[in-house]
């Protein structure tokens, strides 16, 4: 027994001991590098950096004594997964805790901003005000508004820049002005779309809609609009080049489009499409209504990804003239009204 006893009192005093150790370990490894130090030193945390990422950084840059304390701190106060990337400035005068919390509350000088595809410039707008980029009303002003005080990209052809604004991943400085944030988005959509798939786009509207290369802008903006609309109602990607076609076959038929996600656009207002769409939605007096109005409508309705616009440009070869989306997101294609009636009845079983 009093082995026994020995040999518990032992394993105390040794997790007594380890437990003194880590707490001083961490005391002292939680300290400022440089106490009263006046210099700050830009980092840049990388999107999906790890804890462990993060901790190798600040080392590089003299901004901790030790990773291990670093990670050790991140884990025992559940901050591992909550640190923000971005460009940051940092002092050594800083304690572990402190760079921590300011990683976790994204006090950076720049925050990476992923803008998803499908957005609306009031979503953009939204998100930016949220990541501390830029104020949100000033943003969708001027980007519903001033389409024609952006000279420098002339293949612009919308008072409004709703789908010229390019869904991607941007760094950008917090409290940048509204103007320099929408010249970033279209830098990347010259620089992605117009750019690299020209050709595309002159053949395109020639073929669909007998626009030619001299009046690219215009051409440009009815492919932009389709593709917002593809954007919009294609839930998987095999659907996009379907949806396509059957918004061409409609349009060269004469017949109206009636896309519900049309009905309720609001310029500079709505956000994700309405859940849920009623007969007297239908009835809405909106130019954007393609129930009431034939022919496209009078510009985009979102911001399309490059999958969208690429459908637009490329069409599915296909006589189908409707669609009915099943309760997976997919949809049942048509060739006829006989056909269509049939898929909505099997679908709403």
């Amino acid at each position: 027994m009093k082995n026994v006893i020995c040999i518990t009192k032992g394993y105390i005093v040794v997790l007594l001991i380890v437990l003194n150790v880590t707490v001083w370990t961490l005391v002292l490894g939680s300290r400022p590098l440089s106490p009263g130090s006046p210099t700050w030193t830009r980092i840049a945390v990388p999107r999906g950096a790890s804890a462990k990422d993060v901790a190798g950084i600040l080392a590089q840059n003299q901004l901790i004594r030790s990773p291990f304390v670093f990670l050790l701190t991140c884990r025992m106060s559940g901050k591992t997964g909550k640190l923000k990337p971005g460009l940051y400035e940092l002092s050594p005068s800083m304690s572990v805790p402190e760079i921590i919390r300011s990683l976790v509350r994204g006090e950076a000088l720049q925050a990476w901003v992923t803008v998803p595809e499908g957005y609306t410039i009031r979503q953009i707008g939204d998100l930016l005000q949220e990541r501390g980029v830029t104020d949100a009303e000033a943003f969708v002003y001027a980007a519903i508004t001033g389409g024609f005080n952006f000279p420098q990209y002339p293949f612009i052809a919308s008072r409004s820049l709703e789908g010229y604004l390019f869904p991607d991943t941007y760094l950008i400085a917090r409290g940048t002005q509204p103007q320099r944030v929408i010249e970033r988005m279209l830098d990347a959509f010259e620089r992605k779309v117009v750019t690299p798939y020209r050709w595309q786009i002159e053949r395109a509207a020639l073929r669909h809609f007998g626009i030619g290369r001299e009046e690219f802008a215009q051409g440009l903006h009815k492919l932009l609009t389709v593709a917002s609309l593809i954007e919009r109602e294609a839930k998987i990607p095999e659907d996009r080049p379907l949806i396509a076609a059957v918004i061409y076959n409609r349009l060269k038929k004469g017949l109206k489009l009636e896309i519900d996600a049309t009905v309720t656009y609001i310029p500079g207002d709505s956000r994700a499409n309405k859940p849920k769409i009623y007969y007297k939605d239908l009835k809405a007096d909106s130019p954007y209504n393609t129930y009431l109005h034939p022919g496209l409508p009078p510009g985009p309705i979102c911001n399309p990804g490059l999958a969208s616009i690429s459908a637009a440009l490329e069409p599915a070869n296909v006589d189908y003239l409707y669609y009915v989306a099943k309760p997976d997101g997919s949809h049942v294609f048509s060739r006829n009204l006989r056909e269509h009636n049939r898929a909505k009845s099997a679908v709403s079983r």
